[in-house]
């Protein structure tokens, strides 16, 4: 793993290492098994087990080689041994506030893990991007597809 790769949690590299032994170890296998049947069966050309499991078999590939040039690029950061935890840095829980008193809590994590209806934003996301290293009280404007917003931080938490 890189020094200077883009951050990911444990939890989150544990996922992507679960997802890689699962393709590995459990789908790959049981799509060279039908491959293998079904390439004893005769004319290949017009074998739809033949021909679905070979295309299986290449995404598959593709996918595993992917979660492995992903995984060795990132970097591994547990939120909770955070040094300066008055400030948003990796792995912080924010709650923001807008010029209307709407609050959002949003948590920054790897992009590898983002999931907005959970309200865990990418690391990279522009709006992470301006969270990074404020405090509470400190506003911070975005540039949004639908234009610029405030927002000032009201609180941040680690886990």
């Amino acid at each position: 793993m890189k020094p200077d790769g883009p951050p990911i949690s444990p939890a989150g590299m544990a996922s992507l290492r679960a997802r890689y032994d699962h393709l590995l170890g459990t789908e790959r296998p049981a799509i060279v098994e039908i491959v293998s049947w079904a390439a004893g069966n005769g004319d290949r050309s017009e074998n739809g087990d033949y021909l679905y499991g070979r295309k299986r078999m290449r995404e598959i590939d593709r996918e595993l080689a992917h979660l492995a040039r992903r995984m060795a690029k990132l970097r591994v950061i547990d939120p909770s041994a955070q040094a300066d935890k008055g400030r948003a840095w990796f792995g912080a829980t924010v709650t923001i506030a807008d010029e209307d008193d709407n609050e959002r809590v949003l948590t920054l994590v790897g992009d590898d893990e983002q999931d907005a209806s959970l309200g865990r934003i990418g690391w990279s996301a522009p709006l992470s991007r301006a969270l990074r290293g404020a405090a509470i009280g400190d506003l911070r404007r975005v540039h949004l597809p639908g234009g610029e917003k405030e927002w000032e931080v009201v609180g941040i938490a680690y886990p």
